[in-house]
């Protein structure tokens, strides 16, 4: 066994080794697990998700160019914002007759700050809740964000908000500003036309676990950034799933879901008959499955590792149907294999 993953990790430093990725052969390395040695699997997943170029001459600039962006962003969202929530109310300019904390005018400056609260609300209880068990998400994280953390910024930051919208402040107490930052800036979630905010940590969740454990200090110290156009390339794919008007159209994600159920019918007809005898739609369980990309179904390992085989797969979403058809089965490299020669078969 441990010659075998010698010989593995060997062969995707010859893959990644290369000065132009072969993106086709690196996919069918993927598809049958990365070896977690290294920081190996971080390097594919940037790869797999379109982030990183496939010539390598063009990596430096082109990460140097994200991360500075990734910092406007915060600057946009979070730090420019929070100077100014900050001061909101204190002066009479920003109470005046035509706007004012009980305005409805969608245009109001106030309303927009209480819609605003009421998304980080969410986002701060979904993040407080992601991995409960697992220490790597109730630390501080190792690399916090440095413009978030200096003190010459005097803003009132996410956290205080959370705290001033809930009135529970001892109940914000952990330092998470890793994924709490990747689920906030508004690029993100301004995607979706609904700027519906729908358990996103669920998939923020594994993509920073395996960026902020690479044992590369100088990719580890940039996970949040990496992990937010990650997280956003990852999305922009599958942001149809998230768009109400087009739940019943043919890329909508009610289609999806019957696709579950047809093709669970022709691999297995008297499961799928048992299941119309009880009357179970498939919204019961395939929406959760096919939005969260079976997160919430497994434990993290396993996740990650049917993540390997979703993110090698150039139709991913395509393929992660018949992984939904073979998900009671218990061992995860066989439901990938089975699920393969489904797809293939159709």
């Amino acid at each position: 066994h441990g010659s075998l993953v010698f010989f593995r990790i060997q062969e995707f430093k010859a893959a990644l080794s290369e000065q132009e990725i072969d993106l086709k052969a690196l996919r069918e390395l993927c598809f049958s697990g990365i070896p977690c040695e290294g920081g190996i699997r971080a390097l594919c997943w940037k790869i797999l998700l379109n982030y990183l170029p496939l010539d390598q001459a063009l990596w430096e600039t082109f990460l140097t160019k994200q991360r500075d962006l990734y910092a406007q962003f915060l600057r946009e969202m979070i730090i420019q914002p929070g100077i100014a929530k900050a001061n909101l109310g204190v002066s009479r300019e920003d109470v005046t007759l035509e706007d004012h904390p009980l305005n409805p005018n969608p245009d109001s400056r106030w309303n927009t700050y209480f819609k605003d609260n009421e998304v980080l609300l969410q986002i701060d209880k979904d993040v407080r809740r992601l991995y409960p068990d697992m220490a790597f998400f109730q630390r501080p994280t190792d690399f916090p964000s440095q413009l978030i953390l200096d003190p010459q910024n005097e803003y009132e930051t996410l956290r205080r908000r959370v705290e001033q919208t809930t009135l529970k402040a001892q109940t914000v107490n952990r330092n998470r500003s890793g994924v709490t930052n990747v689920s906030s800036p508004g690029k993100a979630l301004n995607l979706y036309p609904s700027n519906e905010y729908e358990g996103m940590n669920e998939i923020v969740g594994p993509i920073y676990y395996t960026f902020a454990t690479d044992p590369n200090n100088q990719w580890k110290e940039h996970a949040e950034a990496d992990t937010f156009f990650c997280f956003t390339n990852l999305m922009s794919e599958n942001r149809d799933n998230f768009i109400k008007s087009l739940d019943d159209s043919q890329c909508g994600i009610t289609f999806k879901m019957e696709s579950v159920f047809s093709k669970l019918k022709e691999k297995d007809t008297e499961l799928y008959m048992k299941l119309q005898e009880q009357n179970i739609k498939p919204q019961y369980f395939t929406f959760r499955w096919l939005t969260l990309l079976l997160s919430q179904e497994f434990l993290l390992p396993d996740v990650i590792r049917i993540w390997d085989s979703l993110f090698s797969d150039q139709e991913r979403f395509e393929f992660l149907i018949p992984v939904c058809c073979d998900y009671p089965i218990s061992d995860v490299h066989a439901i990938l294999i089975k699920a393969k020669e489904l797809q293939d078969g159709l």
